[in-house]
């Protein structure tokens, strides 16, 4: 069954490989998008969003939904430009596009729309969801499911040694999402950092051209991570293995616990995500437990990431 899935991004690179990867497959609708700052500005987000759409001619009734500009800490966003480019796509320039008035409460009609079938997927900061619980609390309640990418649970951050770049960004509306929100599973960097697309993949992809954009993307993304690790074989596309997680549970390994989020604005841990392992908290009823993605099977996601990426045309073996 297609499942029906509302998008909150912060639209770089691997936001946009998600895209396309959403876009291929017949197990996935995505029936909005909503627009944050976070890789870059919400403005670049926003053209980026239209570019894509338009390269790979996305349904048109698909909304593209203003998000949040600033994060709930009241700071100014840091962006990324060495890691997504300075517009977000590598060395693609989309062309600006006429702004529109903000239309951020459609997630409203979204929601009511499809209610218990929906599954709301977020793979950038978590501002404009955090939002969404503070305005409407028990409308949230009739979502599906919440799958968020974030967090690193006893492995190293991306930001800081133990910080993770969505809840780093904003560890306030982090805690008011994983405070309100039911039936969550985070996939964190336990699991996405294993997500590694090769350039030998991009290149076989490539060769049956219906991903049109992707080679210049992985190409310009998988050469930051190189010079960053010399190791490391491919780029990691978080996002896209976070929208796979809906449609393949088999692939990942989880846990549940109750997590907490470092409040701390200043130092190594703000945004640390804390797995709360103890046995005897767990039998707290009163504690909130969130699915956690610890581990996936990287040849599984391997051939289901090729196979969609190119169709038919992919043989296992």
């Amino acid at each position: 069954m297609t499942k029906k899935v509302l998008l909150f991004g912060d639209i770089g690179i691997d936001d946009t490989v998600a895209l396309i990867y959403a876009h291929l497959n017949n197990e996935i609708d995505i029936v909005g998008v909503v627009a944050d700052y976070g890789n870059v500005s919400r403005e670049d987000a926003i053209d980026n969003i239209h570019y894509l759409f338009e390269t790979f001619d996305f349904p048109k009734e698909i909304p593209i939904i203003w998000g949040a500009e600033v994060p709930l800490t009241a700071e100014q966003p840091t962006y990324y430009p060495e890691i997504h480019g300075i517009h977000g796509l590598g060395p693609i320039v989309p062309n600006d596009h006429e702004l529109v008035i903000e239309n951020f409460f459609q997630i409203v009609e979204i929601i009511k729309k499809y209610k218990d079938e929906l599954i709301i997927v977020n793979v950038g900061r978590l501002t404009s969801l955090a939002t969404m619980f503070i305005l409407y609390k028990d409308l949230m309640k009739t979502v599906k499911e919440f799958y968020i990418m974030g967090g690193a649970f006893w492995v190293p951050g991306n930001v800081t040694a133990v910080a993770e770049a969505n809840f780093h960004a904003d560890p306030v509306a982090v805690k008011i999402v994983l405070s309100y929100a039911h039936n969550v599973t985070i996939i964190p960097l336990n699991a996405t950092q294993k997500a590694i697309v090769t350039p030998e993949m991009v290149d076989y992809i490539d060769y049956y051209g219906k991903t049109k954009i992707l080679k210049p993307l992985m190409d310009y993304y998988y050469n930051f991570y190189k010079e960053r690790d010399s190791a490391i074989q491919g780029g990691p596309v978080h996002d896209a293995l976070t929208l796979l997680a809906p449609i393949h549970p088999e692939i990942f390994t989880y846990k549940s616990y109750p997590v907490k989020i470092s409040q701390q604005l200043e130092g190594i841990t703000r945004g640390q995500s804390i797995a709360d392992i103890r046995p005897y908290i767990q039998v707290n009823k009163k504690q909130k437990k969130h699915r956690i993605a610890f581990d996936m099977n990287y040849e599984r996601f391997f051939h289901n990431f090729i196979s969609v990426m190119i169709g038919e045309h992919y043989k296992n073996g």
